[in-house]
């Protein structure tokens, strides 16, 4: 019977000081949930930026594309066009 008083009065103080220590370790494990959410959302939201912007450059492709007065084919060629002039202007400079 002794002994179980003796177990019971060093058992009170542990227990009174971990409570302390528990409640510390839920609120920081708490503050870790709360920042793991905020690093989620911020990606979140920066996913959906990232996919709004995609969004606007497929529309304006898009537009370029089905425009009827769009000509790719000339406009390449147009490009390949001014590259030979200005290689044979580099050419010419050269001599």
């Amino acid at each position: 019977m002794g002994e179980l008083i003796g177990l019971i009065g060093v058992m009170i103080p542990i227990l009174a000081l971990s409570i302390p220590i528990v409640a510390i370790w839920s609120k920081h494990k708490q503050k870790i949930v709360e920042m793991e959410i905020q690093a989620t959302a911020e990606k979140a939201a920066q996913y959906a930026t990232q996919n709004t912007e995609l969004e606007d450059r497929v529309r304006v492709l898009e537009r370029i594309v089905t425009d009827k007065g769009y000509d790719v084919a000339t406009q390449i060629e147009a490009l390949r066009d001014a590259r030979k002039v200005d290689a044979l202007l580099e050419k010419h400079e050269g001599n």
